[in-house]
């Protein structure tokens, strides 16, 4: 190598250094050294030598943030651990019922909390393989996230590389945001280009990381902090406030107004204080989260649905205003309930202009004493919909009309009923009303169900309008001529129907089962009855008994199954998906009722030595076993380790067997035929 060349190589290994040095200054410490220009010379260096010398370039470079072609669209790609959502409390009174909650479940008293800014932005995974950003991932649904690795490589304070010694592989989690002065720059470089503005932070930040060409990302001043590690390999601090400590040291920005307390009480008055101070923040922040300082009891206390037992976002109260409510309308859903709405005269609430709000049902609207005409005060707390809170009934004219519901379907003029003990009125048109097969067929193509990402809600209705689709086994008698008719259809859009629709067909049983749209069956019992009956055929021939004996699933559930079933269109609907081959049991239902634990219940318990709290639920699931997460008399046994919590007391009380991990193994080797 030549000393002109060995020059070269030195000076880009210098500009890579001091720029990734000035990204540390400006994005994680807040105290930059250097102006903008001066930190844009350097850039523009490093790319002028990467260009004439093509040799030099390096995935690594901080000129790579920049730039990545094109994609069709965003990869799904299930997360190793789930991201779950956090609970919300809008009142003290709800913040110390979770702590209560938290202490009965852990059976002592709880010490030492971390309280930290609920940052308003797109949560994020990032993984690093051997010190090396290699894949980022937005939350998606909480276990299925969009890949998004080159649109955050844009982002500057995302980490490239780690120092050496860097657990390996290593998961972070953290929210990805736009700066309030950030957004004003923004927004005044639209004003000045006669463009719309945008409308909050939040949306602004979460758009730029979903655009498909990562040039439009590198626009966006958009920044990250991180809260949280996810999967890992390797031991890590016993604390979360110390695990932040070591995401620092990594290079990681972490919030700087995170705060450590060591009682629940001065959690609850640092929280105070925030509530006062949130607009002191450089970045929107819609609350604060508390946590559980301690690991060990994070694990412990594990979650409940997709939300974490050992975590709670207080929310700052709600924004709210005043309008006028101009009408209510009425949605029809897909199990025939009449779903009442406020239609509003247009208002901006923190940013956006609202013109609907939900009135949730009529029993709620007669409690409020909600009117037609009535001023009322609506509310936006994060909600995608505003809510209607009430009226405001010293500005009443005289002029208001109270709210009827409707004697007849308004889509298919229908009787209407409303069974004793429900807060819903129901269209008894159950397989001819329009509103409720359209709403049927939206169900079953969407993204937790079976998931035919092409046929969106626009598509949905012109395939009802056109006669193509009557009921959702109608989807899979679809052909490429029969579509091509349609409005803004081509050849190739409708061939990716064709293509999605077969796709389909080869869906795990459980979102089969919730995409039949089975009253009071979301996804989680779905995946229950699907891990206990293991195929559509055992599940229709299932009694209320049977159904209700499984732990999770209560007697009115059962019910509602049961008649499902029951209904000679419901059933003749399944026969035409039989018929076009989708699938209606799991890959492994001949094999798991000979697994070594098929049939039987566990609730796991403390900290273990042999297993993480992972791996044992794993463990017993690969064997067959079933894993709730409270206990009861249906629970078969108790995995119970060190330091258990109220669990174990309830195990004792109901008089279930209780293993410790030796006992668990020689259970597994027994039920094997092992000695």
């Amino acid at each position: 190598m030549t000393d002109d060349r060995l020059a070269i190589q030195e000076r880009v290994a210098e500009l890579r250094r001091e720029i990734e040095y000035h990204n540390e200054r400006y994005y994680t410490l807040d105290a930059p050294e250097i102006s903008d220009a001066e930190y844009d010379a350097l850039m523009n260096e490093l790319r002028a030598l990467e260009a004439r010398y093509p040799e030099l370039q390096s995935p690594d470079s901080p000129t790579q943030r920049v730039g990545g072609k094109l994609s069709e669209k965003f990869r799904e790609v299930e997360h190793r651990l789930p991201m779950l959502s956090l609970a919300n409390a809008f009142s003290e009174e709800q913040l110390r019922a979770w702590y209560a909650r938290a202490t009965r479940l852990a059976g002592r008293e709880l010490e030492g909390f971390v309280i930290e800014p609920k940052v308003d932005g797109l949560a994020v995974s990032l993984w690093y393989e051997d010190g090396r950003f290699t894949l980022g991932l937005t939350r998606g649904d909480g276990v299925v996230g969009e890949d998004v690795t080159a649109n955050l490589r844009t982002v500057r304070s995302v980490p490239r590389r780690l120092p050496d010694g860097a657990p390996s592989p290593l998961e972070v989690r953290g929210e990805v945001y736009l700066t309030r002065r950030a957004f004003e720059r923004i927004n005044e470089e639209r004003a000045r280009a006669g463009l719309p503005l945008y409308l909050n932070p939040r949306n602004t930040a979460a758009g730029s990381l979903r655009q498909l060409d990562p040039n439009i990302t590198a626009q966006r001043p958009l920044a990250i902090m991180i809260y949280q590690v996810g999967w890992h390999d390797g031991a890590l601090p016993r604390s979360h406030w110390e695990t932040l400590e070591l995401l620092r040291k990594l290079g990681f920005p972490t919030n700087p107004a995170n705060q450590r307390c060591s009682s629940f009480e001065e959690a609850v008055e640092l929280t105070r204080a925030w509530e006062q101070r949130r607009e002191a923040l450089d970045y929107e922040a819609d609350g604060v989260v508390i946590k559980i300082d301690d690991l060990d009891v994070q694990r412990e206390l594990g979650a409940v649905g997709r939300e974490p037992r050992w975590a709670i976002a207080y929310k700052f109260p709600p924004i709210q205003v005043t309008t006028r409510l101009l009408n209510i309308g009425i949605n029809v859903g897909r199990t025939g309930s009449l779903n009442p709405f406020a239609e509003l005269e247009p208002v901006q609430v923190a940013g956006v202009t609202i013109k609907l709000a939900a009135l949730h049902n009529e029993d709620d609207i007669r409690r409020k004493d909600i009117r037609i005409g009535d001023w009322v005060m609506v509310q936006r707390a994060g909600e995608v919909i505003p809510q209607v809170i009430g009226p405001i009934p010293s500005r009443r004219t005289g002029e208001e009309r109270e709210f009827r519901m409707p004697s007849a379907c308004p889509v298919c003029g229908a009787p209407v009923v409303k069974p004793e003990g429900e807060a819903m009125s129901r269209c008894t048109n159950s397989l001819g009303c329009p509103a409720q097969r359209y709403e049927r067929l939206k169900h079953y193509v969407s993204r937790g169900a079976m998931d035919i990402e092409t046929i969106g809600e626009k598509l949905a209705a012109a395939l009802m309008r056109a006669g193509l689709v009557h009921d959702v086994a109608d989807l899979y008698s679809l052909t490429r001529d029969a579509l091509l008719p349609l409005d803004r259809m081509g050849e190739k859009s409708a061939q990716n129907v064709i293509d999605n629709v077969a796709a389909s067909k080869d869906r795990p049983l459980a979102r089969l089962i919730f995409a039949l749209g089975i009253r009071h069956v979301g996804s989680q019992v779905a995946e229950l009855l699907a891990r206990r009956f293991r195929s559509l055929d055992a599940l229709m021939a299932a009694g209320v008994e049977e159904i209700d004996a499984i732990e999770g699933i209560g007697t009115k559930i059962a019910e509602s199954v049961v008649e499902f079933f029951a209904t000679p269109e419901n059933r003749a609907v399944i026969e035409k998906l039989r018929q076009a081959g989708v699938r209606m049991e799991d890959e492994d239902h001949a094999t798991r009722d000979g697994l070594p634990l098929a049939g039987l219940t566990f609730v796991v318990t403390g900290r273990l030595e042999r297993y993480s709290r992972l791996q044992i639920e794993e463990h017993i699931r690969e064997l067959g076993g079933e894993v709730v997460d409270g206990v009861s008399k249906k629970t078969s046994y108790v995995v119970v380790g060190a330091e258990p919590g109220s669990k174990a007391r309830r195990a004792e009380q109901l008089k279930l067997p209780t293993l410790d991990e030796a006992g668990f193994e020689a259970l597994v080797r027994e039920r094997s035929g092992q000695k």
